[in-house]
């Protein structure tokens, strides 16, 4: 027993007890039986007159904090069991060691153990991750040199995270992709810092590009299930299904009939003609085409107020941005896009007059795997453009012969996607404006907007070369993170998440 006490408030020691209570904590369970530790805890007077406390207890710091109902190890348990498996499975499995807690009591530790401050990173790496998909979306924060979450944000503003860089003014290096709302928030936050591009994602846009150019080939579509003259008149027929609309209704209906009288499926007719399945089973319920049956026309649709857009378009009013709050006060109920769907129409119409018809994307015949028959798809193609040519299968390789005999641009391509494989291998970025300014010779759409992004972006780009730093790290947390997320249900809100994700700090 201590002969004297010490105040907490002042720090003053004190020799006058005021009495004695009973503390009663929960222990480690023994044989699944709960462990109670009886305290008989003494209280002291406080000897300064000027302290705020009158009298105070003893502490039991190696024991437990004050006020606490269980003891410090156990407390610690809880936090490392919410941690690990959440609120109700650290529930069940802490009940099978004979400690009963509910679920809610689990989650305020593991919280109340997340208000550790996190070390000060240099080198950060930062993404968005889905609250849900295409709605909302939140900030992760990673220290890639401890491979550690740093934060958790709740959204994905620029003002959230250029706050949150302003409170980090010791971060040197962000490392991000190609999202141009976080080389916003790093310039305006963390000046000082120098920004990395992701390589993963700029060898994907770069991908992306290459599949969009090659979907002038056409797209596959499977297995081929008609002969070599059946495909090709197929591609033919789904492109004249465009402008089906413009086809007399009676034409149509007379060449679905003829076609079902020669005893073809449904399925069979809708792949020789491009209309769906449904459609021509539905057509074909009929004696006479059936009629079409058009919406009434709401407030919501640009059409509702046609009459009066023309008097102000023939009056000079041209911009959707200046019509919209003069339908807007008529009562129009709808969006900026669907009014400015109505005027490409008219502004389309109004070029042809002037300069003729418009031509139209010229679609290239499909490359086809002289093996199988079967059309290569613009995913595979542009896979195979930037694989290294020592990686390919026997089979790849045949491939990638057909798609330069068959495709002039893919031969551009792919020469284009090696060079800059070697600047991302090689770590040094002096080719890389060389490689932009070729890559914007060549005229192919899609590579050129990928090599001008390039040069709106330079310097990232160079250090992504140069640096030795990625956001793999990032992507990997996001997974954890969405896993963590789904796992607690509705329960997982900015803050559970944020104590889950953040290491845990262990004691010894």
């Amino acid at each position: 027993m201590a002969p004297n006490g010490t105040c907490p408030e002042c720090g003053t020691s004190s020799r006058q007890r005021h009495g004695w209570r009973r503390r009663r904590i929960e222990d480690f369970p023994a044989q699944g039986q709960a462990v109670w530790i009886e305290l008989r805890v003494c209280r002291w007077r406080c000897l300064n007159s000027d302290c705020r406390r009158r009298t105070f207890s003893d502490r039991e710091g190696a024991v437990a904090t004050p006020y606490a109902r269980r003891t410090s190890r156990q407390a610690q348990l809880l936090g490392h069991m919410a941690h690990a498996a959440g609120g109700t499975p650290a529930e069940r499995l802490l009940r099978r060691l004979g400690i009963r807690v509910s679920d809610d009591t689990i989650l305020r530790q593991l919280l109340r153990a997340a208000q550790v401050v996190p070390p000060r990173a240099r080198i950060i790496g930062i993404d968005d991750w889905s609250w849900r998909k295409s709605q909302n979306y939140g900030t992760i924060i990673i220290d890639l040199e401890r491979r550690a979450v740093i934060d958790v944000l709740e959204d994905r503003d620029v003002v959230t995270c250029t706050d949150w860089l302003r409170r980090h003014p010791e971060v040197e290096v962000i490392s991000r992709d190609r999202c141009g709302l976080y080389a916003q928030a790093a310039r305006q936050g963390a000046p000082q810092a120098e920004q990395v591009a992701d390589r993963f994602h700029i060898v994907q846009n770069l991908r992306m590009a290459i599949e969009e150019q090659m979907n002038l080939h056409g797209r596959a579509t499977g297995r081929a299930l008609l002969s070599d003259a059946d495909n090709i008149s197929t591609a033919q027929n789904l492109l004249k299904s465009r402008l089906a609309h413009r086809k007399s209704r009676e034409e149509i209906f007379k060449t679905i009939s003829v076609l079902r009288q020669q005893g073809l499926t449904c399925s069979e007719i809708g792949r020789r003609t491009g209309f769906p399945r449904r459609s021509v089973a539905k057509w074909l319920q009929f004696e006479t085409p059936p009629d079409r049956k058009r919406a009434v026309l709401k407030r919501s649709s640009a059409w509702y107020f046609e009459e009066y857009l023309k008097q102000r378009w023939e009056n000079g009013i041209r911009s959707g941005n200046a019509l919209l709050p003069l339908i807007q006060e008529r009562g129009y109920e709808g969006s900026l896009s669907n009014l400015q769907r109505l005027l490409a129409g008219w502004r389309r119409a109004e070029k042809e007059k002037q300069e003729g018809p418009i031509k139209e994307d010229q679609v290239l015949a499909p490359v086809r795997d002289p093996e199988t028959g079967h059309a290569i798809s613009p995913v595979i193609a542009a896979a195979l453009c930037i694989k290294p040519r020592g990686r390919f299968t026997l089979e790849q390789a045949r491939k990638v012969e057909v798609l330069k005999e068959g495709s002039p641009a893919f031969t551009t391509m792919r020469r284009l996607a090696m060079r800059f494989n070697g600047i991302l291998r090689g770590r040094k970025a002096d080719p890389l404006p060389a490689w932009i300014d070729d890559a914007i010779e060549t005229d192919l759409a899609p590579i050129v907007r990928f090599a001008r992004t390039l040069n709106r972006d330079i310097d990232a780009v160079r250090n992504a070369i140069e640096m030795e730093w990625s956001n793999g790290q990032a992507e990997g947390q996001i997974n954890r993170l969405k896993t963590l997320k789904r796992a607690m249900y509705g329960r997982a809100g900015p803050n559970l998440l944020r104590a889950r994700m953040l290491p845990l700090h262990h004691t010894n």
